[in-house]
């Protein structure tokens, strides 16, 4: 076992492992935290930002959430002021 452990488990592999594990326990975290207190909108991009150093579905859900959060921001940083009061 351990001979076929050596031949096919490369280090491309182990990193991916650890990636895997460490980028999944953030986002976890991160989800946790929508439910619980904590910053869940800060957890939960840097748990996809770590994933998506190896895997692309976390790479494409973190451009979604970019771009859904830059809409947001421009939404609200464009909505028109309520017009001034008129002088007496």
């Amino acid at each position: 076992m351990r001979a076929w452990l050596r031949h096919h488990i490369t280090y491309r592999w182990a990193r991916r492992i650890v990636v895997a594990v460490i980028g999944g326990t953030i986002l976890l975290i991160g989800v946790v935290m929508v439910v619980l207190p904590g910053p869940a909108i800060l957890v939960i991009p840097i748990g996809l930002g770590v994933l998506g150093l190896e895997f692309a579905f976390a790479r494409h859900w973190l451009r979604k959430l970019r771009t859904t959060a830059t809409s947001v921001v421009n939404r609200v940083r464009g909505r028109p002021k309520a017009p001034p009061e008129p002088p007496p």
